[in-house]
Parts: structure tokens; C-alpha cells; sequence
């Protein structure tokens, strides 16, 4: 227990005047400094929006959080930040994700909050919001909305997006009519909460479970279930004992943790887009996480969890057989045990008692879905910065592949042209998407996974090798190399590519090639030019002029510290000028 004082305490306790003028407004709200007196403050940083249907349950577990942070004697505040949802926002969530971490570490930095409460759900608001507290570096605990419940169509179970995109290529090749389609639509969201497969929102409340933020067992529990809201209450509690120990996030995120996340990535069969959001939360605290690691250590992890898209089950099987302390429980040998988490305890002594309560949900690291790991990452002359390939999701007899390519512009190109019946494409033709990375549209949008042509479809061809500087959602799957760097749009070698060129894929060797001779390259280097961009101003503009490239977890420069003394969080002057 910390004898510090409290940093709300310069609010409310400093300066006579400027205390007295904090204490009213807190009166104004119905707060009696008799009440509050020497109690922690906790912000409760809640990302609910009716504009993101995957969070909608969140003002519900806002006030079961106040309900613990007041039972365990502090002081709760709630307050909005932005919401990234994915189906609405245009052209992408991960747009905004930085913007979000600003909101985050801004409106701790400058309000008197002793520990935060981060509510989150969808895609993009785990990574933002711990990425804004990793600046911040307060007592910080996390708590997400879950999956939502399960659909079910003519029987059989409907996993959010995955089997969409399933369904899609049946209605493309006429296997499914419009009319059953539409009656599809009636049931594969069946209520609030994320996409009930292992896709990107899944995957990152998993790794935050398992990077220590969240409390054991809660990130795969249904946003419909009461024990949720226990949790709520639960976190609520146990982050004002967080405050009193100084437990601070910097005490968590350390090199060892995320290397654990990174175990947990491979043997989850996890999204893609986790790599780019563990190089953005570690770089904010100056821990360097080079693609290699992930390479490194996928290699050495089984791939464990039988889940969409990767598997069979959805996350209610998941959670049902253990969830994510299960998982760790069987990693055990290759984790990094000692690691802090937000319960006080290590990894180790979190998931002592834990194990896999079904074995074809969760396998065993002795019969694992496949001995090493879910996702590899590729280099060469495309990629010289790296490239990552889902290899869980993707067709074993096109891991070592060498075809034509086919070039796509940008994504209208592609939308234009890919269903084309002229289109010169068969089984062997590799599809290029580029200007569709970070700089490119802007915002590195979910583009990368371009639709099998509806001509190869409708021969029974359901999966090609794909490639481009975009991302795909987590709950998207086939050969599709993803996230080259540089994208085209910074001048990588993927701008030149030419329609008919031969492209090399050998997972196995990590490599991603174009086989052009040097002199050539050169001069198409030469005559290379940046699309224009339609950016000038605003947002946009600044994310294009400051964002890094995917191998550096697509960050802005200026929020990333240089050194270990840039990681300290600067408190505000508390005062008025």
C-alpha cells in the first residue's frame, strides 16, 4: 500500500482558491467533499456510441464499475471518448485509432484521475485506449463488452463476418440465392457485442487478457451474460487497490509481457492486425518489437484454439472451454510466468488452476491444431520491411507459389475490374492490390483480402494468392500476404509492379520476390509517381504526413518516444494562468 498522495489531491487539495473552484464543480454534480475526502479518483473511460453497435453494452458496465470503485472507496468519473466502430466508420477504424489514443492520454493527463477504467469492445478501441494509458502511465485495468450471441440460419450455427464472407462467394458463384441471403441477414447478429469469431476484436481483449490488463477469464465471457457485469463491479473494486499500490501500466507492459502476448497471438490462430497493434502499444513505452520477434516466436508456439476463422468453434465454445487462461495454462512451458498483471499476482499464479475443459475447442500443446505457429512473416524484394501472412487461414498447397500478377490500381480499380469475365486471371494468377496502406487511402484500411474472381468461383476456385500493402479483417481468411512495407504509396517496389510480371511466395523460406532484373527495377523506379491525394487539410492530412509504416505498428512518429526518458508521463501544471 502506497503512502504517495493522491494526484487528484493537486485538484482538490492544492491551492485554496483554484481547490475551492474544483471541489464546487464537483459539488455541482451532487458530490459532497465529505464524501470523496482523500479517495482516489477513477476516470472510467467508456467508448459507447450508438454508432458502434459492438459497444452498446458498455454504459451497462459503467455503472457496475462505479458500483465496485465505490464500494472499495474511491470516487468514479465517467467519461466519453471517440468509438471506432467497424461497419460504419469510412474507409477505416484503424483511420482513427491514433486519434483515439490521443483522447485517451490527453483527458488523463489533464483531469484529476488517480487510475483509469478503459471500456472497449470493437476492433480498434482495445489497442487505442491502451495505448493512450501506456503514455499516460497510470493505475489501469481494462474491461470489454464480449461477444455477442450466436446466429443460427437453417440450423447451423452463422459466425459474425467469417461466414459472411462465406455466403458472399456462394451468392457470387450461385450457389445461394438473394433470397436466402436476405434471410441471413435476419440472423447473424443476434444482439450487441463484437464478431463472435476469433477475429481482431476477439484476438485483442485475448491479448490484453494475456498481456495482464484485463482480470482472468473475462475478455471471452458474452456481452449477454450476467456474470459481465460481476466483472464490471469486480473492476471496478480492484482498480482503487491498484491506485493505493502504485500499480502502474508501465509495471505491466514490460518486454517479457509482450513477448507472452505474442505466444498467445500463435496459439489463438489471432488476427493479422494484432501485429500492428502490439508494435504500437510497446513502442509506447520504447519497447522495440521487430517483425522478426513475431516470426521468431511463432515458430516455437503451436497453434492451439479451433476457432473461425481459423477452426471450427466461435468464441462461446471458447470461453466455455477454458478461454484465455486455458490457453495460457497450456503455454505455461513457454511463457514468461513472473510477468505482473492488474491482479497484483504473475501470469503464473493467475492461471495455476486453469485448464482446457474441452480439448477439440482448445488443444493440447501434445495434439495442437499445428505444431508451430498461425502466422508467418515474409521479406524480399516486395517487402523489404516485412510482410505478414495468416498461414492458419491460408490454403497449405499455396505456400510455395509462383504465378503472374494481376495489378489493381487502388481498391476502386479492383472493385471495377476483379468480377470482370475478360479479367486474365486462373489458378496460378497472383492478385496485387496497392495504394491501399497507411499513407495510400489514408488509414490502412480492411481491403487486403480481394474477392476471388466470380469466373474462378464459379469453377470451384475458392482460394488464389493474394498480396498487397492493405490489411483484412480478422475474421477474413485465405493465401493473402498482407501489410508490405513500404507500401506503394512511400514508394516500396510494389508501386512498379507491372500486370504479367512473375511473383514468388515461399513461406517456407519467408520470402516474397519479384523476379525483375536490377536494371529494370531501376528503371521503373525512375518513372514511378505517387497517386495525388485528395488530403490537404485536417485529420487526413496529418496522418498522411506523420504516420509510420506497418512494420512499426502505423503510429505517429511524434507519439512514439525516442528514448527511455521520453516514455515519463509529463503531469499538467494544475492551474489557471
Amino acid at each position: 500500500m502506497t503512502t504517495r498522495p493522491l494526484r487528484s489531491s493537486e485538484w482538490f487539495a492544492g491551492r485554496d482558491e483554484l481547490a475551492l473552484q474544483n471541489r464546487s464543480a464537483l459539488r455541482s454534480m451532487g458530490f459532497d467533499a465529505d464524501f470523496y475526502a482523500g479517495k482516489p479518483v477513477i476516470g472510467i473511460a467508456n467508448s459507447w456510441s450508438e454508432l458502434n453497435n459492438c459497444n452498446l453494452n458498455l454504459r451497462d458496465l459503467a455503472e457496475a464499475v462505479k458500483r465496485g470503485v465505490i464500494a472499495a472507496g474511491g470516487l468514479p468519473l465517467e467519461f466519453p471518448t471517440i468509438s471506432l466502430g467497424e461497419e460504419f466508420m469510412k474507409p477505416s477504424a484503424m483511420l482513427y485509432r491514433n486519434l483515439m489514443a490521443m483522447d485517451i492520454e490527453e483527458t488523463i493527463r489533464s483531469n484529476p484521475i488517480d487510475g483509469v477504467v478503459l471500456l472497449c469492445n470493437c476492433d480498434k478501441t482495445t489497442p487505442a485506449q491502451l495505448m493512450g494509458a501506456a503514455s499516460a502511465d497510470l493505475p489501469t485495468i481494462q474491461l470489454n463488452g464480449g461477444p455477442r450471441t450466436v446466429g443460427n440460419w437453417r440450423g447451423q450455427p452463422v459466425g459474425s463476418g467469417t461466414d459472411m464472407w462465406k455466403y458472399w462467394d456462394d451468392v457470387r458463384s450461385g450457389k445461394m440465392s438473394r433470397e436466402e441471403w436476405n434471410e441471413l441477414e435476419r440472423c447473424i447478429s443476434c444482439g450487441v457485442g463484437a464478431c463472435n469469431v476469433m477475429g481482431t476484436a476477439s484476438t485483442m481483449t485475448s491479448l490484453s487478457e494475456a498481456l495482464g490488463v484485463m482480470l482472468p477469464g473475462v475478455s471471452s465471457l458474452k456481452a449477454n451474460d450476467a456474470r459481465r457485469l460481476a466483472a464490471a463491479e469486480a473492476t471496478g473494486r480492484r482498480i482503487v487497490e491498484m491506485v493505493h499500490e502504485d500499480l502502474r501500466l508501465s509495471k505491466i507492459f514490460t518486454p517479457a509481457a509482450f513477448d507472452n502476448a505474442i505466444r498467445t497471438l500463435s496459439a489463438l490462430g489471432g488476427s493479422t492486425n494484432a501485429v500492428v497493434h502490439l508494435i504500437a502499444m510497446a513502442g509506447r513505452r520504447n519497447i522495440k518489437l521487430p517483425l522478426s520477434r513475431f516470426d521468431e516466436l511463432a515458430q516455437q508456439t503451436p497453434f492451439l484454439v479451433n476457432c473461425s476463422p481459423s477452426g471450427k468453434y466461435l468464441m462461446d465454445a471458447f470461453h466455455a472451454a477454458g478461454g484465455v487462461p486455458a490457453v495460457l495454462s497450456e503455454l505455461k512451458s513457454l511463457l514468461n510466468l513472473d510477468c505482473l498483471t492488474v491482479t497484483g499476482q504473475s501470469i503464473g499464479e493467475n492461471i495455476a488452476a486453469a485448464r482446457s475443459h474441452d480439448t477439440d475447442v482448445i488443444k493440447t500443446v501434445a495434439d495442437p491444431m499445428a505444431a508451430d505457429g498461425a502466422l508467418a512473416v515474409v521479406t524480399g524484394n516486395l517487402a523489404p520491411s516485412g510482410a505478414v501472412i495468416k498461414t492458419s487461414a491460408a490454403s497449405p498447397h499455396l505456400m510455395q507459389h509462383r504465378g503472374r500478377a494481376i495489378v489493381f490500381n487502388d481498391y476502386a480499380d479492383m472493385l471495377a475490374r476483379v468480377n470482370d469475365p475478360a479479367l486474365p486471371v486462373d489458378a496460378d494468377s497472383v492478385l496485387v492490390l496497392r495504394n491501399a496502406g497507411p499513407k495510400g487511402v489514408p488509414g490502412f484500411p480492411e481491403w487486403g483480402m480481394i474477392p476471388v474472381p466470380q469466373k474462378l468461383l464459379e469453377q470451384g476456385i475458392t482460394d488464389i494468392v493474394r498480396i498487397s500493402d492493405s490489411r483484412m479483417s480478422g475474421t477474413s481468411y485465405g493465401t493473402v500476404v498482407l501489410h508490405i512495407a513500404p507500401e506503394a504509396a512511400a514508394g516500396g517496389l510494389l508501386g512498379c509492379v507491372r500486370d504479367g510480371d512473375e511473383i514468388e511466395l515461399d513461406v517456407e523460406e519467408r520470402r516474397l520476390h519479384l523476379h525483375l532484373d536490377d536494371a529494370e527495377i531501376q528503371q521503373r523506379r525512375a518513372e514511378w509517381q505517387p497517386l495525388p491525394t485528395k488530403h490537404l487539410r485536417g485529420y487526413p492530412r496529418l496522418y498522411i504526413d506523420h504516420v509510420l509504416q506497418a512494420n512499426e505498428g502505423c503510429d505517429f512518429d511524434f507519439l512514439r518516444p525516442e528514448s527511455d526518458s521520453a516514455v515519463e508521463f509529463v503531469p499538467p501544471t494544475v492551474g489557471r494562468s
